[in-house]
């Protein structure tokens, strides 16, 4: 697999272009709201147009298009960082289709930690749960993929201990983790008829 036909380096560039749209075009509206107001996720609640938006309101999308939000060039930078030096070693191991399986289980079980967990009307950006499922998954089947199990933990227990920092959705961290761990344990039910390696 080479690194720019990668899934990873592709959802890198779209997050990191959807980020650039939102930040440096924002007079770009959908429906009264800009765009990182229509892809954020948020139970319900009234925003700017004095409309009810979010997901209990019918806006089912922002379980999967929060992942196309950040809340600053750090946030994004720190993301995509992580993503891509884990998103390509389990992409590389399982292979495209099952990557992605991988990707959007995690990122649907971080929304919906968030959406049970978190107030009615507290927004959530960024897609760190999506992140959080690679590490879940390499926890599963690290060893086979030739992983340091050590360097896994150390940036596993940094990215728990920053998960705690205040205006950070753990919930969401927390939802992903559980999403790649359930994810590699299925595959691993029904293992690939090819196997990739690194």
């Amino acid at each position: 697999m080479k690194l720019k036909n990668s899934l990873t380096t592709t959802l890198i560039v779209v997050i990191s272009g959807f980020f650039i749209i939102a930040n440096y075009a924002p007079t770009i509206t959908w429906g009264g709201l800009n765009l990182q107001e229509n892809l954020l996720l948020i139970n319900k609640a009234i925003f700017n147009d004095n409309q009810i938006h979010g997901v209990f309101a019918g806006e089912w999308w922002r379980v999967l298009t929060v992942v196309l939000t950040h809340a600053s060039w750090i946030h994004l930078g720190m993301n995509m960082l992580v993503f891509f030096q884990l998103g390509n070693i389990v992409e590389n191991y399982y292979g495209r289709f099952r990557y992605g399986l991988i990707l959007l289980t995690s990122a649907l079980t971080a929304s919906f930690l968030t959406l049970w967990l978190d107030p009615v009307n507290q927004p959530s950006v960024g897609a760190s749960g999506m992140i959080f499922g690679l590490f879940g998954v390499m926890l599963i089947t690290g060893k086979r993929m030739g992983v340091d199990y050590r360097q896994v933990l150390g940036l596993l227990v940094l990215n728990i201990v920053f998960s705690f920092v205040p205006g950070v959705d753990w919930h969401a961290h927390a939802g992903g983790l559980i999403g790649g761990l359930v994810a590699a344990f299925i595959l691993q039910l029904f293992p690939a008829r090819q196997k990739y390696n690194l």
